[in-house]
């Protein structure tokens, strides 16, 4: 016969076991922090309605948090410095970071924050999330290629990748300049695509 002492122990250790059954397991997140040296954010529209300007800014900063167990609950959280915008002409590079566009003086950054991220298909996501241009936040949608399969660079960093595209009207941010011309057309046009182009570099845990 078992002396009462043990037979706590054991009744003690038996609910143990049943109270971690009911707890779920948590999920493990891993810290991915943006590198500005390779990643661009690119953007395209339309001049004259008959061409194509293209740009990019060079400064991306931000991290993505990304849930191993379930993509779903993974976040994004991106900021551009606006005042490295370079279309290679440095006038209209001077024209863009004005007031007639986006006015770096008062909002010398654009942010991307996500609210939802769903898996569309093996190696592709949709990132839902808030945008926010000249102090104006408005909802956009990423289609994103990857992330890529981590590999580990020549400092043993380890590194993976991704693609996101979206649409935007410019009009929506608050970023309204725009002149006629004779034949009724406009010289910028109001959609402008948007790429990304970032590498990433995985943080140690905390």
């Amino acid at each position: 016969m078992k002396n009462p002492s043990t037979r706590i122990i054991s009744i003690a250790g038996i609910a143990a076991l049943v109270l971690l059954s009911s707890v779920p397991a948590l999920a493990a997140t891993t810290e991915w922090k943006i590198d500005p040296q390779h990643t661009a954010a690119q953007f395209s529209v339309r001049h004259l309605a008959i061409s194509t300007v293209r740009g990019a800014f060079s400064k991306v900063n931000g991290t993505v948090l990304v849930d191993d167990q379930n993509l779903s609950k993974s976040a994004v959280n991106v900021t551009i410095d606006v005042s490295t915008v370079d279309t290679r002409e440095p006038a209209r590079d001077k024209d863009l970071r004005s007031d007639h566009f986006f006015d770096v003086e008062h909002f010398p950054t654009m942010t991307f924050k996500s609210t939802s991220v769903e898996q569309v298909s093996p190696g592709k996501l949709r990132v839902i999330g808030d945008l926010t241009i000249r102090g104006t936040t408005r909802q956009v949608a990423l289609d994103v290629d990857g992330p890529t399969a981590p590999v580990k660079d020549p400092w043993g960093n380890q590194r993976a990748a991704v693609n996101a595209t979206t649409k935007i009207n410019r009009q929506d941010f608050g970023v309204k300049w725009n002149a006629t011309m004779d034949n009724g057309g406009v010289v910028v046009g109001d959609d402008i695509n948007i790429t990304i182009d970032a590498e990433m570099i995985k943080q140690a845990p905390k």
